[in-house]
């Protein structure tokens, strides 16, 4: 059964009993406490806890969530997954225990064909808290459980809190047998990998007082309103019903798995070690994928910096696989096609999905062979002096190039030479002491402490900054400071921070990003790569020499990049016309709350509950584009803070302002900002503003993100370029293309439909052929076909036959299917065949050398080389026989 249909069978089920069907949250989650959705409870927890009155009785989602505190364990082992699906239902002061019991055991044990899951009765086990003989009772009376699959266990296992003062209450486990192919026998309490845990029942009924741990707290009594909260693992449902060994092999991840390995040229069990990293490219490639659909942007904090994170360590595997082309291109794509069924968004979002991870894999590409040069050259440094790489350089390689830690491990333990962990911790710590104090503070590269920067102005002054007036000036060089102090030359090839007595760099502030430019000198030219002001008054710039050697007091010609600038200041204005326009169209709450610009690119963040419409971006858009045409004009002012609030000018991000402040006005009172940044002269030099991205940053936060000048002439140009492909391969006007494309995905739709149909009644009419040619075989109806297709076919067309034969003599059937160079085989037999003894799981693993597993009437394994199918099959009969 795929995922999809065991999310829509979960669904349907708590529908038709009374239960509100709630679409999953996002994965970004406005709880301060967390930041993603990691449970399904998690979207309810204001109703669970009595903070706010819940809109329904009882309600049922299927919620996506993400974890990543046992990140480090995925694809080590096959429990853990980064992202994954809970299925809950939910009572808010309704229904309790005997209901939430009977729900669970219904729907487990219904056959499939009347709408349950179809799990063994016989194999179900479940667990009970120790004080709870109300459960351990249900469980007996409901589901007919004998005590010894009753488990009793304490407040470790089965009773629950959410580990601060609130509700808390035992909880049940459901966990089902997959049988002796997969552990020692004996229950959940002796292996958890054969008794696998599917459903765990939370019976909020008790109020918790403060403690620490699982049980460190007491229980002050019971709540006025008792809750249900339970949670259905999707993918441990979906491994059980598809007869696979684990969640990596479930249909929704076996195929990113399956193109990794062909991309990476290797195949999955042929080797333990190639195996971990094909199950992490697995995970955090669908993981990267659903956070990116929720608006997640890779970035260097918080969930940003989480994806960030999930996006490396796959493309990091891939390499480690050996594989060195761009990866996330080949492999997004397949996890879009296997979660699109059940969230449709990550369709919608595709193509920003696809920019944004792609853009992702060439930073890191470029790092990784930035960094390992630089990482090779320090081992070989290290391995002459004792084998130890210094802790400074891995925090070097860390912090400079962005190069992981566990990523300077591994590569220096593969030449030999240890690395000093504590030494590196210690410096991360004393970074993140830095950013602590002060979030804000940017320390003009790493190169110079402020008390020599504070020396250099109470010797020289304040920097002559010129940035406003001139893209040139004539300056002297005050100082050049290095990572241990000044220096007196800085030569070829060797970054330092240079002050000068004048520049005309822009140093980065207000969201604009710093200038880029060169300094020349009579032997030396450098190039400036940030620009900063790490104290008032002073600027710095960051430099890499390119030629020659340069000199404190040396005469240089600053120069800024008289493009870059031109960018940058279409990008800054163009931030101001879009902020304008968004509180045009969404009124004064839609205040900028941060921002970003370079030249060509602008971001813009705004407190907005919930994604902009498509009409509102749209709407949005336009405004900003009609100031362009209009050509307002853009000036500048000096005023009192005082007149400037007066004149209504927005003041941004809580910065500090002096008496006198810079107002920018675009259009006049149309735009009117406190800022310190470039600008055109008039509102048409920005060329256009073509908005590329609109996302959630965070709680109650969106992000517009736009191309602009130039870049966003390009990005029109290639959405246009598409749309006339699209035109000319559908042969239709452009006007007609959601129409045409509406009618042709709806004829797809139906042709789809129609060839399920289809395949059904050529699967049945090939049912009856075999069924009524069945072979005996002590005494019993014995079929053995092939299918074509894949797993999925050859249980549908095992089943059939099995029906269709004789249902008052024994019947076995076993359907195997090729599946490129290996074959899966299915064995299904009927309740006659049952009650003559006959196991389809043990008679899979007989087949198949023990390599299978399933119910007693449906079993299936694999593991058999294709070209061993037709023999395999030949033999089921006097297996039969046998028996």
């Amino acid at each position: 059964m795929r995922t999809d249909e065991i999310r829509r069978r979960f669904l349907d089920f708590f529908a038709e009993r009374g239960h509100t069907v709630v679409p999953s949250a996002p994965l970004p989650t406005p709880d301060p406490t967390l930041l993603f959705v990691n449970a399904g409870m998690v979207p309810f927890k204001p109703y669970l806890t009595g903070e706010a009155p819940a809109p329904w009785p009882r309600a049922a989602s299927v919620q996506k969530c993400v974890r990543t505190l046992d990140i480090e364990e995925v694809g080590r082992t096959t429990r853990h997954g980064s992202f994954f699906q809970m299925n809950g239902n939910f009572s808010f002061g309704d229904y309790f225990k005997p209901t939430a019991i009977s729900h669970a055991w219904e729907l487990s044990t219904t056959p499939v064909a009347e709408g349950g899951f179809g799990l063994d009765p016989d194999r179900i086990w479940v667990t009970v808290h120790t004080s709870d003989e109300e459960a351990r009772a249900l469980w007996r009376r409901i589901a007919g459980l004998p005590d010894e699959r009753i488990v009793t266990r304490g407040d470790e296992d089965n009773f629950w809190s959410m580990g601060v003062p609130g509700p808390c209450g035992p909880c049940s486990e459901l966990y089902y047998d997959r049988g002796p192919a997969f552990g020692p026998a004996g229950g959940p309490a002796v292996d958890e990998d054969r008794y696998m845990e599917f459903w765990n029942l939370v019976f909020m009924q008790y109020e918790r007082g403060e403690g620490s741990g699982k049980s460190g707290y007491p229980v002050l009594g019971a709540l006025p309103r008792r809750n249900i909260d339970t949670g259905m693992g999707l993918e441990r449902m979906a491994t059980l019903l598809q007869g696979v060994e684990n969640l990596y092999e479930t249909d929704e991840l076996r195929p990113v798995l399956d193109r990794a390995a062909e991309l990476a040229g290797v195949r999955y069990g042929a080797d333990p070690a190639a195996d971990v990293h094909l199950r992490v490219v697995a995970d955090h490639v669908r993981t990267a994928l659903m956070l990116l659909a929720d608006g997640t942007a890779p970035g260097n904090e918080g969930p940003g910096y989480v994806l960030r994170r999930i996006l490396r360590r796959a493309v990091r595997a891939m390499r480690q696989l050996g594989s060195h082309d761009p990866a996330l291109p080949e492999l997004l794509p397949v996890a879009r096609d296997r979660m699109a069924p059940g969230y449709p968004e990550v369709l919608e979002a595709y193509p920003r999905i696809a920019d944004q991870a792609q853009a992702e894999e060439e930073a890191f590409r470029a790092t990784l062979k930035q960094g390992t040069t630089v990482l090779d050259t320090a081992v070989a440094e290290a391995r002459r002096d004792g084998g130890r790489l210094p802790g400074a350089q891995a925090f070097l390689l860390h912090d400079t190039y962005g190069f992981p830690i566990d990523l300077t491990l591994e590569m220096a333990a593969e030449q030999g030479v240890e690395v000093d962990r504590e030494g590196f911790t210690a410096l991360m710590e004393e970074q993140r002491e830095r950013a602590r104090a002060d979030t804000r503070a940017r320390k003009s590269g790493g190169t110079a402490d402020a008390s020599l920067l504070r020396g250099v102005l109470e010797r020289h002054g304040a920097t002559d900054w010129r940035a406003w007036d001139t893209l040139e000036t004539t300056s002297r060089v005050l100082a050049l400071l290095g990572p241990a102090g000044p220096v007196p030359v800085a030569r070829s090839g060797e970054i330092v921070t240079a002050v000068l007595d004048r520049t005309p760099f822009y140093a980065e502030s207000g969201g604009q990003e710093s200038d880029a430019g060169t300094l020349s000198a009579a032997s030396a030219r450098a190039e400036v790569i940030d620009v900063q002001r790490p104290l008032p008054g002073l600027v710095v710039h960051r430099v890499r020499v390119t030629e020659g050697e340069l000199a404190e007091g040396d005469e240089v010609a600053a120069a800024v990049d008289p493009e870059w600038r031109t960018g940058a200041r279409q990008a800054h204005s163009g931030t101001h016309v879009l902020h304008a326009a968004l509180r045009q169209v969404l009124g004064p709450a839609a205040l900028q709350s941060g921002s970003y610009n370079r030249p060509g690119y602008l971001r813009l963040d705004f407190p907005w509950r919930g994604p902009l419409s498509a009409a509102a971006r749209s709407e949005v858009e336009e405004a900003a584009n009609r100031a362009l045409r209009r050509d307002l004009p853009v000036t500048v002012r000096w005023t009192t803070l005082a007149e400037a609030r007066e004149l209504g000018a927005l003041a941004l991000f809580e910065e500090t302002y002096g008496e006198r402040v810079r107002v920018v006005e675009i259009g006049g009172p149309w735009s009117r900002e406190l800022c310190g940044g470039t600008h055109v002269e008039h509102a048409a030099q920005i060329g256009v503003v073509a908005l590329t991205g609109e996302s959630s940053v965070g709680a109650g936060t969106r992000r517009l993100e736009a191309a602009v000048g130039l870049e966003g002439f390009g990005y029109l140009a290639r959405e246009r370029d598409l749309v006339s492909r699209l035109a000319e391969q559908l042969q239709a006007p452009r006007g007609e293309l959601p129409d045409r494309i509406a009618g042709l995905l709806e004829r797809l739709k139906a042709a789809d439909r129609e060839n399920r149909r289809l395949r059904q009644q050529a699967v049945q009419a090939r049912a009856a052929r075999l069924a009524a040619g069945a072979e005996e075989a002590a005494g019993t109806a014995v079929v053995a076909a092939t299918a074509d297709g894949g797993p999925d076919d050859a249980r549908a067309l095992a089943t059939a036959v099995r029906d269709r034969l004789d249902a008052r003599r024994p019947g076995a059937v076993a359907v195997g299917v090729p599946t490129g160079e290996t074959a899966v085989v299915v064995v299904a037999v009927n309740e006659a065949a049952r009650g003559a003894g006959a196991d389809a799981s043990v008679l899979v693993k007989r087949l198949l050398s023990g390599r299978g597993g399933g119910s007693p009437v449906l079993a299936q394994g694999g593991g058999l080389r294709a070209g061993q199918l037709p023999a395999v099959l030949a033999g089921f009969p006097g297996l039969l026989a046998e028996r």
